[in-house]
């Protein structure tokens, strides 16, 4: 399993998750709610949990 950190913008972030859930070798097990960034409201995190998919 992987815990990734995604940073960025809200529509970045919503992006690539969608990219991570359709790849068809990466399982998408969770992913946090958004936290903001100290010092600024543009950017934000997210943290996400990963696996490979077994076949």
């Amino acid at each position: 399993m992987l815990k990734i950190r995604l940073q960025g913008t809200i529509k970045d972030i919503q992006w690539f998750r969608r990219l991570l859930e359709r790849h068809e070798e990466v399982k998408v097990k969770e992913v946090s709610k958004p936290f903001t960034n100290k010092g600024t409201n543009k950017y934000f995190r997210v943290y996400a949990e990963v696996e490979k998919e077994e076949k």
